[in-house]
């Protein structure tokens, strides 16, 4: 298909640079592809009045780690050329892949070196080799450090990677390190948020508890490749970056029993249904799943397992808009965009939420 189809004009004052606060105070657009009014604004405090007892919520439990590192190149003779890099998937105990800028400055080989100056971290040092340049500004790094004592580095001495709609208008700060992350965040290795999942909270969950509605857990490391423009125009010629996911077999276990009682799968967000969907069979059972995943999901797609998806509002002609207009229809979610322009909705990572039921069930 071709990527224009997916473009759409967005004001800048409905690009949200805070979340609602609290957090189950933004709104949600209700969007039915069934019924002839399909629109309805509500609250996300609402969607407890849209499940049925029985109806299962999947959540992705990843947790944001501060990959954004700032860093000296020093190659021979003394020469130190400032680089920006942000992590985005784990290939090893020592590596990382990551994107660079400028990376025309990188080179295999070349040392670089993060957190100088700063006595959290090893009395200021975590160094690194690049050891592979490959496409698109993306290099692989080998710490010096591994495993845990690598984790607390970056903790130490990396920044919360704000998307760039958000980083361009202000410096992250010590609160996005509480408001970039979800409640039940509990396995490191996201470089983005989850971002439907912000809108949970304590009261929120109580009241879907007192429904009934189950909830369920899985785990897929956003990587920063979900920030990336699409460079083609036609969707065949893009290529997703894969990301690393696990669904655990008693997670898919409950989920197929959910299924065969008759109630729904209701993901929270699309990092959840992209890895329930690539764990999904044929015939719509769900198996125990782990690896990485480059599903990439547009218009003709066929939804095995989710029944419903609560979002929040993406980017033109990126590949998670293509995603909710191939479960909601292209034409359903464009006049949903529409409308949620028109009326103030806030878009994107700390912007409002959709509630999606599935085109064609």
């Amino acid at each position: 298909m071709r990527v224009d189809l997916f473009d759409f004009d967005l004001p800048e004052e409905n690009i949200a640079l805070r979340p609602a606060s609290p957090r189950d105070s933004a709104r949600m657009l209700v969007v039915r592809p069934q019924r002839q009014e399909p629109l309805s604004d509500h609250g996300v405090l609402d969607l407890p009045s849209f499940l049925r007892p029985g109806d299962a919520l999947v959540f992705n439990d990843t947790k944001v780690i501060p990959a954004q590192l700032e860093g000296l190149r020093r190659r021979g003779g003394g020469i130190v050329t400032e680089v920006s890099l942000t992590l985005h998937m784990r290939a090893a105990p020592d590596c990382w892949k990551a994107f660079a800028r400028p990376a025309k400055r990188l080179k295999p080989g070349d040392r670089i070196e993060f957190g100088h100056g700063s006595s959290t971290c090893l009395m200021g040092s975590l160094d690194a080799t690049v050891e592979e340049k490959g496409e698109a500004g993306e290099v692989m790094l080998r710490f010096d450090l591994c495993g845990p004592a690598l984790d607390e580095a970056i903790l130490a001495v990396g920044h919360i990677p704000l998307p760039p709609y958000i980083a361009s208008k202000r410096p992250e700060d010590e609160k996005d390190r509480t408001d970039y992350q979800t409640v039940y965040a509990r396995e490191q290795g996201a470089v983005a948020a989850p971002t439907a999942g912000l809108h949970f909270t304590d009261r929120l969950f109580a009241a879907l508890d007192a429904m009934g509605i189950e909830r369920h857990f899985v785990t897929l490391h956003v990587g920063a490749g979900t920030f990336l423009p699409m460079k083609v125009d036609d969707t065949d010629d893009h290529v997703m970056h894969e990301e690393i996911g696990h669904v655990g077999a008693d997670v898919a276990e409950r989920l197929n029993a959910v299924k065969a009682r008759g109630g729904r799968i209701v993901c929270v967000g699309t990092t959840s249904l992209r890895l329930v969907e690539s764990a999904a069979e044929e015939n719509g059972g769900i198996r125990s799943w782990s690896g990485p995943t480059g599903i990439f999901i547009t218009p003709g797609y066929r939804f095995r397992a989710v029944d419903m998806l609560m979002t929040n509002f993406h980017l033109p002609k990126s590949t998670l808009f293509m995603l909710v207009s191939a479960f909601s229809g292209l034409e359903t979610m464009r006049r949903a965009y529409a409308h949620a322009i028109d009326h103030g909705y806030r878009f994107y990572s700390y912007g409002d939420a959709s509630l999606l039921f599935r085109d064609n069930p």
